[in-house]
């Protein structure tokens, strides 16, 4: 079908969906591109200006921990984008989840262990374990429906 006509078929609150998608999607690109540029800033600043050793420990979890927020913004910006371009009315709960678990896992990268309490580190790590279990949960009844429908046709 054409925009046209798929638009047509949608009541006011999906209209309204959509639209709101579409302005955030545009916000997060804008946000994506800013970060991408002050990454590229940054890397040459860092790199040729103080001539910073992208393998020191320091400076390679800073470059890791800027290029792991692209990441996550890519990522959350795709899951907008599949609302926009699909029959989905919001956003997957296993496309949030994803996104949480990436964001954990970019902090516990980047984490100074030597600043960071014992029960900061292992609060961090249950999240990301509970987080994880939830997903592959949520994965395994999916692909158990998807088993299901499969059986029936």
């Amino acid at each position: 079908m054409k925009f046209k006509e798929e638009w047509q078929l949608l009541g006011w609150y999906e209209r309204f969906e959509k639209i709101v998608c579409v302005i955030l999607s545009l916000v997060v690109a804008l946000v994506i591109l800013c970060a991408l540029y002050k990454l590229g800033f940054h890397l040459f600043h860092l790199l040729v200006t103080h001539g910073v050793d992208p393998l020191d420990h320091k400076s390679f979890k800073t470059i890791f921990g800027m290029i792991m927020i692209l990441l996550i913004a890519l990522e959350f910006k795709h899951s907008i984008v599949k609302v926009i371009e699909k029959d989905q009315s919001i956003v997957q709960v296993k496309t949030v989840l994803l996104i949480a678990i990436l964001a954990i896992s970019r902090k516990m990268i980047i984490l100074d262990t030597k600043a960071m309490s014992p029960m900061t580190i292992f609060s961090l790590a249950a999240v990301l374990l509970a987080l994880g279990m939830v997903y592959w949960l949520m994965r395994e009844r999916d692909d158990r429906l998807s088993d299901i429908t499969d059986e029936s046709d």
